[in-house]
């Protein structure tokens, strides 16, 4: 696992990169302290499995920009974070093809499980920036407050930290079997097809 983190303060970017070295001893952190940069590093080395930056680098134009690297690199996966809220920005964002906002004023928590989503194939985006009217295309249908059993509410929260079915009948000292029927209830009440679904839409509303 290749990761490239890219922001013009430094601080920000060794305390990102040690946090990221906690979560995944294995991966392997490259830093950039602009778009210039990122540029040389996706032109001359090869590409990482992921690119997490803040849009507000000074050096270009940040949707230019984007946009360039999405055309340069269409298999990346990028994660935004940004001191903005605003949703007519993040809108804009996400079209590019970005697959996670995370605003800079979250928790640790939060990051690591937007990663592991991004990882598996999702997108993140915040549930209260969804609530956004601007933003409501995004979800692409209204989702309405469902109701969850604490059995299945402990299963989504074990998925969405990226636990597979064995971790999850460990950790809830029930057989796999058990989980995979609280899986398949799960994804009927969330009226989802699969895990990674199910964990966007309980993003969306609310529930994690």
């Amino acid at each position: 696992m290749k990761i490239l983190i890219a922001d013009d303060h430094a601080l920000f970017r060794d305390g990102l990169a040690l946090s990221l070295e906690r979560l995944m001893p294995e991966a392997v952190i490259t830093q950039a302290s602009g778009y210039s940069q990122v540029f040389k590093i996706l032109n001359s080395e090869p590409l990482p499995d992921v690119l997490i930056l803040d849009v507000e680098m000074q050096d270009l134009p940040w949707l230019e920009s984007l946009k360039q690297i999405r055309q340069d690199a269409p298999e990346l996966k990028i994660i935004v974070i940004s001191a903005s809220e605003d949703g007519r920005t993040i809108r804009t964002i996400l079209n590019t093809g970005v697959k996670g906002y995370i605003p800079k004023r979250s928790e640790i928590k939060v990051f690591n499980n937007a990663l592991r989503l991004v990882l598996d194939g999702g997108t993140y985006v915040p549930p209260n920036l969804l609530e956004n009217s601007s933003l409501n295309n995004i979800s692409g249908r209204s989702i309405g407050l469902k109701t969850l059993t604490n059995r299945q509410t402990q299963v989504l929260d074990l998925i969405a930290q990226g636990k597979s079915n064995k971790q999850i009948a460990y950790d809830m000292g029930v057989s796999e079997s058990t989980v995979k029927l609280h899986i398949n209830a799960l994804l009927r009440s969330l009226h989802v097809n699969n895990r990674t679904q199910a964990v966007i839409t309980a993003q969306k509303i609310g529930l994690i």
